[in-house]
């Protein structure tokens, strides 16, 4: 293979490369936004994150068209076959945290018009903060190629788990003490399932990009602190 393809070649991955770049940064900024619309009852910044979903949807198609032009093109082998279907995967994952921040974006106008008092919005807004983190660093491990680090992130999942049931526990309370409370807290309680389910993606990208960078997979036995399903409120 001559210098002219290898570089042709070469440009086509960061192509791809830079694609999951942005449509992470976009992810992590769509979830922000989602969160920040939830606590501070805004429908403009709402709307906007809802509006962004088009923009990632858009980004997945042209990778995915990318990577399949790349495959025909180059019939690429071993590490860079990896490098494209890892890709792929990864591209569907952030595509999914998309539409999971959009979904809590959706429920901004269903909360109420007031901000989300704080003893109700507090564990959310905590557990946000370990997925922004998550999303943050797996996609900047990705692009810097720090395999190294990705079996920990990974694992700090757990966290986000721990985090969501007592987020589970603590509006369940919310409701019992005060009936007038089970419209927000049921729509908190889904907002929070979402955050969860973004970690699950997280995860997912871990284990691409691990895969893509060492060519060996990470145990499927990860574990999962999620015991909302054993949850009996006392």
């Amino acid at each position: 293979m001559g210098n002219h393809t290898v570089t042709s070649f070469d440009e086509e991955l960061g192509a791809i490369d830079r694609l999951i770049r942005d449509m992470g940064d976009l992810a992590e900024t769509m979830v922000d936004s989602a969160i920040r619309a939830l606590l501070q009852s805004d429908p403009i910044l709402s709307q906007r994150t809802i509006s962004d979903d088009a923009i990632m949807d858009a980004r997945q198609r042209e990778l995915d068209d990318r990577a399949i032009t790349l495959i025909a093109k180059r019939q690429p082998m071993a590490q860079d076959l990896r490098a494209v279907v890892g890709a792929i995967r990864m591209a569907g994952d952030l595509e999914r945290i998309g539409d999971l921040a959009k979904n809590i974006a959706k429920r901004v106008n269903a909360v109420g018009e007031a901000p989300t008092p704080r003893n109700l919005a507090h564990g959310i807004e905590a557990m946000s903060t370990l997925v922004l983190a998550q999303i943050r660093g797996v996609v900047e491990n990705y692009v810097s190629r720090q395999a190294e680090a990705l079996p920990q992130l990974r694992a700090a999942d757990e966290q986000i788990d721990a985090r969501y049931t007592a987020v589970f526990r603590e509006l369940l309370t919310y409701m019992m003490e005060d009936p007038r409370n089970i419209t927000a807290c049921t729509h908190l309680l889904f907002c929070a399932k979402n955050l969860e389910r973004i970690g699950d993606h997280v995860t997912n990208i871990a284990e691409n990009a691990y895969y893509v960078m060492t060519g060996q997979q990470l145990s499927p036995n990860r574990p999962k602190l999620d015991e909302t399903s054993m949850t009996v409120p006392a």
